[in-house]
């Protein structure tokens, strides 16, 4: 009897450490799943870290052929900031009384794990800009549409549009904005001309050319 009762004292310690170490186990187990689910999410890193000078995307004949009576073919640089996230130029021209103007912008996306990927947010820009036209009550005669053949993603909106001169005199514009997405990079072209002295404004299709020229040398620049 005496044996007994001595061993089944010796055995409790035993029992208990068992147990804590039961428990314990547990405790670490349920560690696991909490530590995997804080892990921060992942996005590809942007393919494109810099960007083009804008200015120099037209040499001086592209220039003359696209905005023809212009005075200054390397363009004037518009804004300020870092050229490495965005830049713009612009040309402009009166050939007699025909007025021509270009604006060609570029702006870079990088990736943020809290935002999305390079490629995620360029295309969310890209909507911005088509919106930013199509949305807005002064121009009329809108025509939007899918362009293929620049970039990974191109939209074009044609329109029309009264603006006044220095002097308060009002004058038709003939305007088309497209807008070209490559993996990270937008490349805006704004393109618009007008009659002046009531001449008449340029052919819908000529300022379709002439955008989407620009934006094909703009998009060759990249990279």
């Amino acid at each position: 009897m005496r044996n007994a009762v001595a061993c089944a004292a010796a055995a409790l310690p035993v029992l208990l450490v068992v147990g804590c170490s039961s428990d314990s186990d547990k405790d670490n187990g349920s560690d696991t799943p909490s530590a995997s689910a804080s892990k921060s999410p992942t996005v590809a890193p942007a393919k494109y870290k810099k960007l083009p000078d804008s200015c120099k995307t037209l040499d001086k004949k592209a220039a003359k052929d696209l905005v023809p009576g212009t005075k200054d073919t390397s363009g004037k640089s518009v804004g300020s900031g870092d050229a490495d996230d965005s830049n713009s130029c612009l040309w402009s021209g009166l050939d007699k009384y025909d007025y021509s103007q270009l604006t060609l912008s570029f702006k870079r996306f990088d990736s943020d794990p809290s935002i999305g990927s390079g490629d995620k947010r360029a295309a969310e820009y890209l909507e911005q800009q088509v919106e930013e036209k199509t949305g807005s009550k002064d121009n009329k005669d809108l025509k939007k549409s899918d362009t293929s053949g620049i970039g990974d993603q191109a939209v074009s909106v044609v329109y029309e549009t009264e603006k006044k001169d220095a002097k308060g005199k009002s004058a038709d514009y003939r305007a088309e904005r497209l807008v070209t997405r490559t993996a990270n990079v937008v490349v805006t072209v704004d393109y618009e001309g007008a009659g002046f002295e009531d001449a008449k404004k340029p052919d819908a299709d000529e300022v379709k050319k002439r955008a989407e020229k620009a934006a094909k040398a703009a998009v060759e620049h990249i990279g």
